[in-house]
Order: C-alpha cells, then sequence, then structure tokens
C-alpha cells in the first residue's frame, strides 16, 4: 500500500524504536522526565528561545498558544486556509472565546498591510485586535512556504500594535529545509511556535510549543486544565528528539519526490491544475469532467491511498514511509488513468 493521505502516518524508524525503548523517563507533571526535559530545552536552544513544553499534538500547542495570547471577546487574525481555523474543531471559539478575522491571499499567505488593514480601532463596537497567527508551510496551499521577508514585515506590525505573533510550525523543518533557512531566525520573530513531530519528522506523538519563560509557564497551566499533562511522556518525547537530530535533513527527499510527480501530473490531460510545488505537498484539481472519487477509486484499485479535498481537488503528501520503487509505481499509475 502507498500511502499518500498525510505525512501523519509515518512509523518509527529501528533508530527511533531504540531510542524509545531506551528512553531515561519519569513524571513529567511533576517535571522530572529527562527525556521530555531533553527536549523540550533542545527545542527551545533551537529556535534561540527561552523555553518549551511538551505536548500531545499541533492542534493542542496551537490552542493552549492562542488562549495564552488572549482573552474572550479578543480577535485573531489568519488566513482564511489557516489550519487553526478549519481543522482544530472550532477550537478559537471553544477554548478561547475568542473571534476571528480571516484574510485572503495566495495559497494561505497574506501581506503586512492586509493585516495592518483587519487591525480593529479601540472601539467598544469591536473585537479587540489581540493576536496574529500564520502558518509554515501552508497545508491547505499545497505545503506553500513564506517568504521570511514577509514574515518580518508581519512581525514588525504587530509589535507596533501591541499584538502577539504566532507561528504554526506544523511543517516549519520543512520550510527552513526549502528555503536553507534557521530555526534561529524564526525565534527572533515570532513570541509562540508550534512544531509538529508526528509529520516529516517520523515521530509517533507529539508536538511543542516554544517561547518565552513567563508565557511557557502559562502555557503549561493551560495545558493541565485542558487533561494535557502527561506522565511517563519520555517515551515519546525520546522519538521526537531523535526525530529532530536525525531526520531533519532527508525532508529534502520527499520534496524532490513530490517535484518529481507533480511533473507527471502537469503532463495529463485531465489534470486542471497543480498548485506550486516547494515542498512535500502536493494539491491538484481535476477537469470538470472528472469527479475526484473516480481518480481515488483508480488510486484504491491499484494499492493507493489519496485524499480528495473538494472542488475536483486531490492531496498527495510524501514522507519517509514511501520509498522509490512506490515513486515509480504512483507515476505508472497516474498514466493509466483514462477519462
Amino acid at each position: 500500500m502507498i500511502e499518500l493521505r498525510s505525512d501523519t502516518f509515518t512509523l518509527p524508524t529501528e533508530g527511533m524504536r531504540e531510542a524509545m525503548f531506551t528512553a531515561p523517563i519519569g513524571d513529567d507533571v511533576f517535571g522530572e522526565d529527562e527525556s521530555v526535559n531533553a527536549l523540550e530545552t533542545y527545542c527551545a536552544n533551537l529556535f534561540g528561545m527561552e523555553a518549551a513544553l511538551f505536548c500531545s499534538s499541533g492542534t493542542q500547542t496551537n490552542q493552549i498558544a492562542i488562549k495564552m495570547h488572549t482573552k474572550p471577546g479578543d480577535e485573531v487574525i489568519c488566513h482564511e486556509l489557516s489550519h487553526i481555523y478549519l481543522y482544530e474543531g472550532g477550537g478559537i471559539a471553544f477554548n478561547s472565546g475568542a473571534s476571528v478575522r480571516l484574510l485572503q491571499g495566495d495559497y494561505g499567505r497574506f501581506t503586512a498591510n492586509q493585516a495592518k488593514l483587519a487591525i480593529n480601532k479601540d472601539d467598544v463596537h469591536f473585537p479587540s485586535s489581540k493576536l496574529i497567527s500564520i502558518e509554515n508551510t501552508i497545508n491547505r496551499g499545497g505545503g506553500a512556504c513564506w517568504e521570511f521577508s514577509e514574515i518580518v514585515g508581519l512581525s514588525d506590525l504587530a509589535k507596533s500594535h501591541q499584538l502577539k505573533f504566532h507561528l504554526d510550525g506544523a511543517r516549519i523543518f520543512n520550510a527552513l529545509v526549502a528555503k536553507g533557512e534557521s530555526a534561529s531566525s524564526y525565534g527572533k520573530v515570532f513570541d509562540s511556535i508550534s512544531i509538529c513531530l508526528s509529520k516529516g519528522l517520523g515521530a509517533p506523538v507529539g508536538s511543542v510549543l516554544i517561547g518565552s519563560g513567563a508565557d511557557i509557564k502559562a502555557a503549561r497551566r493551560i495545558r493541565k486544565v485542558m487533561g494535557g499533562g502527561m506522565r511517563q511522556a519520555g517515551f515519546l518525547a525520546a522519538a521526537g528528539s531523535f526525530a529532530l537530530k536525525n531526520q531533519v535533513e532527508r525532508l529534502k527527499i520527499d520534496h524532490e519526490r513530490a517535484r518529481f510527480i507533480s511533473e507527471v501530473l502537469l503532463t495529463q490531460s485531465w489534470v486542471k491544475e497543480v498548485y506550486p510545488v516547494e515542498t512535500n505537498i502536493i494539491i491538484f484539481k481535476l477537469i470538470d469532467a472528472i469527479k475526484a472519487e473516480d481518480f481515488t477509486m483508480h488510486l484504491n484499485e491499484n494499492n493507493i491511498k489519496a485524499s480528495s479535498i473538494g472542488n475536483n481537488a486531490i492531496r498527495f503528501v510524501f514522507h519517509l514511509g514511501q520509498n522509490e520503487q512506490q515513486i515509480n509505481q504512483l507515476e505508472e499509475v497516474i498514466h493509466k488513468f483514462r477519462v
């Protein structure tokens, strides 16, 4: 089976399993799990920030950050394709009681000027603008990356208006590898960063929230209220540490495979559009005469699983669970599809 639905389907490598089995552990709620503490310290140092908090998922780290930066009645500025808006179960409203100002832009990106125009006046009729959040890479934007200069512009805008600036970095290491950028540069411009360990990096569970010491202290309390305190979590944290130290650079392979398959798709008469491919995700649209389920059925018949994401759009995600033979098989199956 070739799994293209998501990079969350990765399985631990042998080296990662060994790191998990031999990890020193304790009770993390008491702050005594050595492997969790080591992961948090490593992540904070990597991004040049003061502290970090290990959590169960990227949704949890994002939702903790939003609650940490806002209070009920405040407003979050983000793109309409943002994961925090589309795919976190209405968590902004449920957990934080905050409103959302949605912006449009190319493949999930928007400009500092757009964000500036979205900041509400100090008027009792309007919610208080308190947080700007961006996603990098952008899932629904086909794995698109932000230009760092645009991020700096948004950071400067947030500071000048006393707003907080959060990064949903579910696939931030894909962006760093693709752009040749450093994690420490990101640590200088964001108030909080969420990184996911269980996507392309290959860990089974976990995300980390990074920020100032004061913010992470507050985040730890919010995590507890959300039921996110884990006990002997070191087995999971050790997998995350292994991933960060051993499986970042290989993300380039996933990017190369995505570009290769995107070029194959561009030669097909039944493909209307392929989003620009920068990292490990391909989103493409079929011509109107073809239903998405017809194409996914063709894939299923050839032991390939992929996701339909509406409007005749299909998503492929590449990750360490695939090999070169499977990529060649995928190419053949694409060529065999007939309208």
